[in-house]
């Protein structure tokens, strides 16, 4: 009975890889050359013992352990502990952030194109594609784990062993390893491939959350996340195996769940239930623009929310981080270079910056929802009637709009909210917020670029998730390794000001919003142009 179940597994593990021969080398040989190229700035960058501590000093606050984790090694920061301690928390989401878009590409994605009913259709197990997709996302992580561990030990840098390098390669595959069965999980608790990523992406979010809140007040918590047991794992210091064994030990307990659930639910429903709506809509449900909104109703309420704590959660440690000023004399030594504010705004406005890329995930689901009911062969009801192509988008772009401006809000009146109870002179809310809204220029580039792909390149729509990972990179190691300028300006978060601490150039803030409003209007031309599925 099992072997009936999982019959020609490998056949289709074989097609996945085909389909995949050249999107999944692009993700191994990016991350890679990222880790490699960071690794060996380090010790470029920081060569002398005196410079290394200067900087280990310059990473004892809250904020920073918020941030990257806690420090492990800052006593003696060699540039393997720099590595572990500033890179590998980040590069871990990367490779989640991989896992969650191919594993949902290649089930729950599948299964609204019609693919897996197809599959089902031929002579393969019941549960054979699912068990293909973790597998080839398995190996993949393998891979990669391996080609980080052996490629940062071939580069005999101070500080990285053969054994912390292979724990480095170990905890972003357990990581990548981890997020391939949750995200398998959730296809099969979700009736869509936007709410398999959704559900996905709200973990990352409460994982990272979880771990930061515990890193500064309580460690408890931080063994309840998944980036907790990465960071545990003290890669290039004490160098602790069991974190990566547990984590690999529950992505089996994971792997089983979601055959078992794959293979008690019908092809094409969700275990969670959907709500039943009313028997009649009203005028506004009865266009597109209502019709959209409700249907992304309870995502956007959700995500609201985590924004706004996540907002809080930055600005709480805030006056931990200005006591620490106060009490460490070489932090005035180190400041004294810098110009344009406070250690504690400078920090707010880079915490504003990341925060500002992971509104961008709520905005572009928000767009894709388009892309979505395509496949599921919805929008050609929409388009059966008296409702046209460019208001159908149109709606769809309105509502991204928003909830850009939304999200930045949000954000800044979380991170505001909680400062100023803790700081003693804090900062005011216009700073902030002036801070947070000055990328909607950036969110509004991206929203475009999206709905380009969705009107040229439907089938292209997942890049726009991997050049978000890219800008996220770029902009929190431009400022770590000095990268070449050029990297950031091709992501539009580059071209933004860290305001008010940086005076606010209108003209590019102006060019920004006629990039975007280009990339819209190709969109707009290519979908009313193309073939609609269905």
């Amino acid at each position: 009975m099992a072997k009936h179940l999982y019959k020609n597994t490998g056949q289709l593990v074989r097609s996945m890889m085909k389909r995949d021969r050249i999107r999944l080398p692009i993700w191994i040989g990016s991350l890679t050359l990222l880790t490699f190229t960071v690794a060996l700035s380090f010790s470029e960058l920081f060569p002398t013992k005196q410079e290394q501590q200067a900087l280990a000093e310059t990473m004892k606050n809250p904020a920073m352990t918020a941030m990257v984790g806690p420090g492990y090694g800052l006593e003696n920061y060699t540039a393997g502990a720099m590595m572990a301690h500033q890179m590998l928390l980040f590069t871990a989401i990367a490779v989640a952030i991989m896992s969650i878009l191919q594993v949902t590409r290649h089930t729950r994605a599948a299964e609204e194109d019609g693919q897996i009913e197809m599959i089902r259709s031929l002579p393969t197990g019941r549960l054979s594609p699912l068990l293909a997709a973790m597998l080839v996302l398995f190996a993949t992580n393998i891979v990669l784990a391996f080609v980080i561990g052996f490629g940062l030990s071939a580069f005999t840098i101070e500080g990285m062993s053969l054994e912390g390098s292979l724990l480095f390669g170990a905890a972003l595959g357990a990581t990548g390893l981890f997020f391939t069965a949750l995200t398998a999980v959730f296809a099969q608790l979700s009736e869509s491939s936007r709410g398999t990523i959704g559900l996905s992406f709200g973990v990352l979010i409460f994982a990272y959350l979880l771990r930061a809140i515990g890193d500064i007040s309580n460690e408890t918590l931080s063994w309840l996340s998944p980036f907790g047991w990465v960071v545990g794992s003290q890669v290039f210091v004490n160098n602790v195996w069991w974190p990566i064994a547990l984590t690999v030990g529950i992505t089996i307990l994971l792997a089983l769940l979601a055959l078992y659930l794959n293979a008690t639910r019908d092809l094409g429903a969700g275990l969670l239930p959907a709500k039943p709506g009313s028997a009649h809509a009203s005028a506004f449900l009865q266009g597109p623009l209502g019709l959209l909104l409700k249907l992304q109703r309870t995502a956007l309420i959700a995500w609201a929310i985590g924004i706004f704590i996540l907002g809080a959660s930055y600005g709480s440690v805030l006056g931990d981080l200005e006591s620490f000023m106060e009490d460490i004399d070489i932090m005035g030594e180190i400041l004294a270079p810098m110009k344009g504010g406070s250690l504690t705004e400078q920090f707010v406005m880079m915490i504003l910056s990341i925060m500002a890329m992971l509104c961008t995930i709520p905005v572009l689901m928000t767009t894709l929802k388009l892309i979505g009911e395509e496949r599921k062969k919805r929008t050609e009801h929409f388009l059966s009637r008296a409702i046209s192509r460019t208001r159908l988008m149109g709606s769809a772009l309105i509502i991204s709009i928003l909830t850009s401006f939304g999200m930045l809000s949000l954000a800044a009146i979380g991170l505001w909210s909680a400062s100023a109870v803790v700081l003693k002179d804090g900062i005011s809310f216009g700073d902030i917020f002036s801070g947070a809204i000055v990328y909607f220029p950036a969110l509004w580039v991206m929203i475009g670029l999206a709905v380009l792909l969705i009107g040229v390149l439907p089938r292209a729509t997942g890049f726009i998730w991997l050049y978000l990972t890219y800008s996220f990179l770029v902009d929190y190691l431009q400022g770590l390794l000095n990268l070449p300028q050029w990297m950031r300006d091709i992501t539009p978060y580059g071209h933004i000001p860290q305001y008010p601490m940086e005076d606010l150039n209108v003209w590019t803030l102006a060019v920004l919003f006629f990039i975007g409003a280009g990339l819209m209007l190709i969109g707009f031309i290519g979908y009313n142009r193309r073939d609609i599925e269905g």
